[in-house]
């Protein structure tokens, strides 16, 4: 059972899988384990993800683990129809392709979501929240789930903090391996390859505006100024701006920066970070983009409302004529532009966010007669285990403590 665009895709797909597996070391390794020991023998999975090659990776690592997949996009506009349709021709139970209308894009969720699963796991939180919602009588039935994002899992802590949780979820997101190096190298490499890709547009010597420093922000600020941007952060939590400050980037309201920006990437995981009164003051051809999960942070309700015509320039880019003749630039609808205008992260990085998913899986597998109806995050062994694979795939070795040192570090004893 399935959906998706085109089946006749699936060779290219293959194709695109078995390269990202060659980048993927740690996960491989993850596989090849879990296809001796079968850790998720006859567990239903229920995924809600982008449908990328990475992503297939780990679904090819979780069927190998025993587990029964079943995988709807995360995105209307993420999914790579090629690898769907490989996925497809699998067995596995996909229901994804690009371009989703709203409806459509919900129809999928509740696909998957018929399947009845043991575990759920979401990059949003549009499965979890579906689950407390629409379909209680089955969520009460999960044994657990886990969340990529960080949007998704402040959705998932206030159902928690209201006492509405139902099932135990791992906040794969705020594994080290994960935000520190998906959120920061992995965005901070892909939304500016998105970008490029949509406007062809020269990074050097523009003012490069970030609204946000958490881990998505400084990867993104980082590699705009390596490409030779001013960059200028926006922020409202007075502990990040400084740390912005303090890595050498100017820091102003968006009220300001709306009047210098020449491009404009958001990553707050917040609402109407752009709107109305920005738009209104950017230069003629500022370029606007969003990294954040869901497409609210940059309004495009406003930029309809002031603009009095669009139209589409190129792929993924449309214009908005303003009243005094001004023109802005969108990317992507105002969805996530890594992965609307670009490829996403690169499997390299997703090599390390995908392992912690699988081993999330396990993990609530083998415990889930003892975890409560609370947000978790993977004990820290686990992200050390996958920063060693991560090492030893990259020929990297490190060192140990002696076991003086080990002594050293566990006693009070010792003094000046």
């Amino acid at each position: 059972m399935f959906r998706v665009a085109d089946l006749g895709l699936s060779e290219a797909g293959v194709r695109e899988i078995e390269w990202a597996e060659k980048h993927m070391p740690v996960l491989m390794r993850i596989r090849s384990e879990f296809s001796k020991e079968k850790p998720l023998s006859g567990v239903r999975v229920a995924a809600v993800l982008h449908v990328t090659k990475a992503t297939a990776v780990l679904v090819r690592t979780l069927v190998g683990g025993g587990a029964e997949v079943w995988l709807a996009g995360s995105n209307p506009l993420s999914t790579q129809d090629h690898v769907a349709a490989a996925l497809a021709t699998e067995g596995i139970h996909v229901f994804a392709w690009r371009g989703q209308t709203s409806s459509e894009y919900y129809e999928c969720i509740s696909r998957v979501v018929s399947s009845e699963p043991d575990i759920v796991i979401d990059d949003g939180a549009d499965l979890h929240a579906y689950l407390h919602s629409e379909r209680k009588d089955l969520g009460s039935k999960v044994w657990g789930g886990t969340e990529e994002t960080t949007t998704g899992v402040i959705r998932l802590k206030s159902l928690e903090k209201s006492g509405k949780l139902l099932y135990p979820v791992i906040a794969v997101n705020d594994s080290l391996t994960k935000y520190m190096f998906d959120n920061r190298y992995g965005t901070g490499q892909s939304a500016i390859d998105g970008i490029l890709r949509a406007t062809n547009t020269l990074i050097a010597g523009k003012i490069f505006v970030v609204a946000g420093y958490g881990w998505v922000g400084k990867g993104i600020a980082m590699r705009a100024r390596g490409m030779g941007a001013r960059v200028v952060v926006t922020e409202v939590d007075p502990v990040r701006a400084l740390e912005a400050v303090m890595d050498g980037f100017e820091v102003m309201p968006m009220s300001k920066a709306s009047l210098v920006g020449d491009i404009f990437v958001t990553a707050t995981g917040n609402k109407r970070v752009i709107r109305e009164e920005h738009f209104k003051v950017m230069k003629d051809g500022a370029i606007l983009a969003n990294a954040g999960h869901f497409n609210v942070e940059v309004s495009v309700e406003d930029l309809e409302k002031i603009s009095v015509s669009k139209r589409v320039v190129r792929p993924n880019l449309e214009e908005y004529l303003l009243p005094d003749g001004r023109k802005l630039y969108l990317i992507g609808e105002g969805r996530l532009v890594n992965l609307v205008a670009a490829e996403g992260h690169p499997s390299e990085v997703m090599d390390m966010s995908f392992a912690n998913q699988a081993l999330a899986v396990k993990y609530i597998v083998n415990n889930k007669e003892k975890l409560e109806k609370r947000v978790y995050v993977l004990p820290r062994e686990i992200d050390e285990r996958i920063a060693e694979i991560k090492l030893a795939s990259m020929n990297i070795e490190i060192d140990r403590l002696t076991e003086e040192q080990v002594k050293y570090l566990t006693s009070w004893e010792y003094g000046t």
